[in-house]
Parts: C-alpha cells; sequence; structure tokens
C-alpha cells in the first residue's frame, strides 16, 4: 500500500474512488454481500480498482453477472477480478456452500447486505425474525465460517455495515423474534444493527490473534439504494417524532461507500480493531439519543453485551 491522503482530507463527502486513491490491493481477496445494488457495488468497485479480486455474494445471481459485466467495462486496466457467488443471509444452507466452496485466504469481508424496515413480521424458514437474520445472523455464520480463510491471509479486515439506526433499540436479549412484544419495524432494524456493532466489538477480541480486526460503520443518509424498497416515510416521521432523533444529511451512494472502503483497504487505520466509524472517522460515543444525528451508543460497544450476543449467536446457527 502506498501514498494514502492524510486522515483529515476524508470526511462525509468523501467518495470510496478517493479512499482508494494510491492504495495497491493486488493479491488480496476480498468478498462483498450485497453487491448487485447500492454501496455495495460502489465498495466492489473501488476495492477492484486497487488491484483487489473480488467476490460479489449476492442473493441473485443475475443481477450480480450483470454488475459484474458492468464494472469490468468501467474498471481500468490492471483491475482485480469479479466474480459471483450466490449468497442468501436469510438461508442458512447457502452460507454453508459458500463457506463450503471457499479456497485460500480472504483479506477483506465486508458484511454489506442488509434489509431495512420489513413493513410487517417476517420470519426465516428457521423461524427467525427477518431483521436480525440477514443483517446479523447471516453475516455472522458467515464470518464464523470463513474464519480461517480469513486467518490464513494475515491481517484481513472484517467490515459491517451497520447504521445509525442501531439508536432505534439495544439488542433485547429476551425476545429476538417478536414473539412476546408488538412487532415494529424500526425496532426490529434498530436491533440488527446494534449486532453489527456488537459483532464486530466480539470479532475483534476473539481474533486478535488470527491478525483479524473488525470495524463497524454508519455509511450515512442514502435513499437511493434497494436497502429503501420498503420504507414509509410516513412511519418513520412518526417514529422519529416519538424518539427525538433526526436523520443526518444525505449522502450519494459513491460517497456512502467511503467509510466501507476505508475500514477494508486504507492503510490510514492498521492497527486498531473493535471500532465503529461514521464519515471516514472514528464516532463519539452518544449520550443523549433525543436530537442525535450521529455517534455510537454505549450499548452497542459493551464488551459483556457482545460476549452475550456471540453466545446467543452461536447458539442459533449451530
Amino acid at each position: 500500500m502506498s501514498k494514502p491522503h492524510a486522515p483529515h482530507t476524508f470526511g462525509a463527502t468523501t467518495t470510496a474512488t478517493e479512499v482508494i486513491d494510491g492504495v495497491d490491493l493486488h493479491g488480496r481477496r476480498a468478498v462483498v454481500t450485497g453487491a448487485s445494488s447500492g454501496i455495495g457495488v460502489e465498495t466492489a468497485r473501488a476495492l477492484a480498482a486497487a488491484g483487489a479480486d473480488v467476490t460479489l455474494a449476492v442473493r441473485n445471481t443475475d443481477a450480480g453477472n450483470h454488475v459484474a459485466a458492468r464494472l469490468e467495462a468501467e474498471l481500468p486496466p490492471n483491475s482485480g477480478q469479479l466474480t459471483v457467488g450466490r449468497l442468501d443471509l436469510a438461508d442458512r444452507s447457502t452460507v454453508e456452500t459458500f463457506v463450503a466452496d471457499w479456497t485460500g485466504p480472504l483479506h477483506i469481508l465486508v458484511n454489506n447486505a442488509g434489509v431495512m424496515a420489513l413493513p410487517q413480521l417476517t420470519r426465516t424458514p428457521d423461524g427467525r425474525e427477518m431483521q436480525f437474520s440477514v443483517n446479523h445472523l447471516g453475516h455472522f455464520a458467515l464470518a464464523v465460517g470463513l474464519r480461517p480463510a480469513l486467518a490464513a491471509a494475515d491481517g484481513a479486515r472484517i467490515v459491517s455495515v451497520a447504521s445509525i439506526g442501531h439508536l432505534f433499540s439495544p439488542v433485547v436479549f429476551d425476545d429476538l423474534d417478536y414473539r412476546f412484544r408488538p412487532y415494529d419495524p424500526w425496532t426490529s432494524y434498530g436491533q440488527s444493527k446494534t449486532a453489527n456493532v456488537l459483532f464486530a466489538v466480539g470479532a475483534a477480541e476473539r481474533w486478535a490473534d488470527d491478525g483479524i480486526a473488525a470495524h463497524a460503520l454508519m455509511p450515512g443518509n442514502i435513499a437511493d439504494t434497494s436497502l429503501a424498497r420498503h420504507l414509509d416515510l410516513e412511519q418513520l416521521a412518526g417514529f422519529m417524532d416519538t424518539t427525538g432523533l433526526a436523520l443526518p444529511p444525505g449522502k450519494t451512494i459513491e460517497q456512502g461507500a467511503a467509510t466501507s472502503v476505508l475500514l477494508a483497504a486504507s492503510p490510514i487505520v492498521a492497527g486498531i480493531t473493535g471500532r465503529y466509524f461514521e464519515d471516514c472517522t472514528q464516532a463519539q460515543t452518544v449520550t443523549e439519543r433525543a436530537g442525535a444525528i450521529a455517534g455510537v451508543a454505549p450499548y452497542a460497544l459493551d464488551r459483556d453485551n457482545a460476549a452475550r450476543l456471540w453466545a446467543v449467536s452461536e447458539a442459533l446457527v449451530r
């Protein structure tokens, strides 16, 4: 790696292309989940442009192949190779197949795929609430399964795309699947995003001896992605009024992918692990939820919560 930008030049308006400028990833391999749309595509583009061989891990392989062909036509010469693999995070068998088919080291795992604000309570085939299962459990199973490949890379990075939505709810361990409390699209989304941050905390502690760094991030307020396909703006406004929360300023998709790429590839963050980033910098702790448009909740960084979630997740995906 060479010629990185100085840290202070990166911020809310930085793009993934600017972050990756001067970084050389030739000889490295990456997996980006949900890379058939939105910031997943831009993350894959930036990593491949720097020379990484990138696997687009997607539910719809036809869409993935279309994206791969488009990127190959747009990427500069000497870019990394793009391949497409099937991965449906709601279907544990596809996770197991993806892991079983992987050979060799894995240097970068970007847990980018997700669903947001499903309007009605939806369960996976194994009975889990859909948002928690897709956003957290599927990625947990994937990362655990790929741990030997990550360890073999000698300096791998795991990047989990979380959200300011983690402020909507902690992980409610006594009712993860809404069997006793009324379902709410936003608290469900919130606990799944809190779980993304807690996974990074847990993985950083458990896998440091393997040379694996793990981080979580808030990409930004990006409306123009498939993640927002279930979004009910009136319902969201009501939730915001009730909680006193506010949305941060909007970003483009290119800006939204920047923090993912920074954590996946930039030498600026070498040597640190288990953190939560936003706008290409480490986030401050939120002490008051009302009015917050940035920051990370203490419960999302709590090591006891991370340990409890890890144990629960192992039991649920076993």
